[in-house]
């Protein structure tokens, strides 16, 4: 594409709308950018985006600037936006981030390992990472995560192969991307305020099979996953990957015994199977013990959904070619962010885990299912989920719930529907102060070998700038309470 003299409106402030309004202004377009707030973040990031050249109008983002001939939106915005309906009317096309980057790919550009899913996309692509790089491939984390996928792929220094993380807003907007290989973790109900149904926002995450060269790598135990394999139209020769935690058939990866192994990238593998890891090599555990309780520290169980994101991932890169013994450094060296079932501290013999990563039912689903005893604290934006199925699958695990946030409502009632006997402690407040006084209220309920648990079901935004901020909250009011007991304990002595 020739963009000398293009006229380019990015919707959005953020940081792949700033990326992609620099990189389109150095190519020669002529870029306005536009975003409905006027803070003074917004400002100061518009300030900068002139000194480039690049026009920015501040508090209106509805009205498509005149003139222009493609608009590139951040991947929040919505499909029904107005701006983006005024494009539709003009005949303007509306792409992403994404679609950009991928245009702008040299003739040696580096293949994509692509990977999408309602939950564990971010862990499973730094996990996949990992692997290239202790196959000596020189790769990035890009994407939904990291570096916008646009400054790497116009990066000077060349890669290998890139690992790239997909939400269902970008695919949405990403009508040509064709991966290597990719993988659908998973399928739940998810941001169907955004997508308008479910069947949609399914539509929009099979996209990332579109034109596969070598796997289609899906969840067995999620047969949306392999109908979204079946209905895709993908380069000859492409399969079809499955990953199990069981023991895999043919063409598939699965585990045997504690044993990761492979039976798709193996000569005859209706007889062979390749092993790539242990068990034990994937991180994070599931728990946290008290070596108190139980003695001498002992190796911890890892949590299934993690065993399922570290075989998504060694699939992609067997597809690449990787050795099984890269996928076992790799998976080693791994180590997640986080927010993610993260350990924060044992407080009078109860265990805080922050798993503010946690922002849909589903991905709530597995951190409950991690835990024996829990007081649960959670809430926030619902995003139009119900929380009926992730109550009643949890209740005999309560302990007690603390609620906080906007629409703390729908679990509650959920709570007095399938958990009527679970004490709540609903608190009628929203800012960000409450995060304190919840881990207070968790404290009061929980016992000694329980475990308080930030695992929130919704999104952080009626409170939080993002989860990341509510954790570091979360983590925060749980160093206060341990030393709020030291100092009781100090004062006793």
């Amino acid at each position: 594409m020739i963009w000398t003299g293009k006229r380019v409106t990015v919707a959005g402030l953020g940081v792949s709308g700033v990326s992609a309004a620099r990189a389109l202004a150095r190519l020669g377009a002529a870029v306005t950018v536009v975003d409905g707030g006027d803070g003074e973040r917004q400002r100061e990031t518009a300030a900068l985006l002139e000194k480039d050249e690049i026009a920015v109008r501040l508090g209106d983002g509805d009205t498509l600037p005149e003139g222009t001939e493609l608009v590139v939106t951040s991947p929040g915005w919505k499909p029904r936006s107005p701006l983006f309906l005024a494009a539709a009317e003009a005949g303007v096309d509306v792409v992403g981030d994404v679609e950009i980057a991928w245009r702008l790919r040299g003739p040696d550009a580096a293949p994509w390992l692509a990977v999408t899913g309602t939950n564990g996309k971010t862990t499973t692509v730094q996990m996949l990472a990992a692997i290239l790089k202790a196959a000596g491939l020189r790769t990035a984390a890009v994407g939904n995560i990291g570096t916008p996928i646009i400054d790497v792929v116009l990066s000077d220094e060349p890669y290998d192969v890139l690992a790239v993380e997909l939400s269902s807003y970008q695919l949405h907007w990403a009508p040509s991307v064709r991966a290597h290989s990719a993988a659908i973790l998973n399928l739940a109900p998810d941001h169907l305020d955004w997508h308008g149904s479910m069947q949609a926002y399914a539509a929009d995450k099979g996209r990332i099979y579109e034109g596969n060269k070598v796997a289609c790598v899906y969840n067995t135990a999620d047969p949306a996953t392999e109908e979204l394999v079946r209905g895709a139209d993908v380069e000859e020769g492409c399969r079809a990957i499955g990953f199990t935690l069981g023991t895999p058939g043919p063409s598939q990866l699965g585990v045997v015994e504690g044993i990761l192994v492979d039976r798709a990238f193996v000569e005859d593998r209706h007889r062979n199977a390749q092993e790539l890891a242990e068990v034990a090599d994937v991180s994070p555990p599931a728990a946290h013990r008290h070596p108190a309780e139980e003695g001498a520290p002992r190796p911890q169980p890892v949590a299934p959904h993690n065993i399922a994101n570290a075989l998504a991932a060694a699939a992609l890169a067997r597809a690449f070619g990787v050795e099984p013994a890269a996928v076992r450094d790799g998976l080693r060296a791994f180590r997640p962010d986080a927010h993610r079932i993260a350990h924060v501290a044992d407080v009078a013999g109860v265990t805080y885990i922050d798993d503010s990563k946690a922002t849909n039912t589903h991905a709530t689903q597995a951190s409950l299912a991690s835990y024996e005893h829990i007081v649960w604290i959670a809430g926030g934006l619902a995003k139009g989920a119900t929380f009926d199925d992730l109550v009643a699958g949890a209740a005999s695990r309560l302990r007690g719930a603390v609620l906080i946030g906007a629409d703390r409502a729908l679990i509650r009632e959920a709570l007095a529907r399938h958990a009527p006997e679970v004490p709540v402690v609903d608190l009628d407040r929203t800012d960000t102060g409450a995060m304190a006084a919840a881990v207070s209220e968790a404290a009061r309920l929980a016992r000694p070998g329980d475990t308080v648990l930030l695992a929130p079901a919704c999104a952080s935004m009626d409170m939080f700038v993002n989860y990341g901020r509510r954790g570091d909250a979360f983590a925060e009011a749980v160093r206060g309470l341990g030393s709020e007991r030291a100092d009781r304990g100090g004062q006793e002595q």
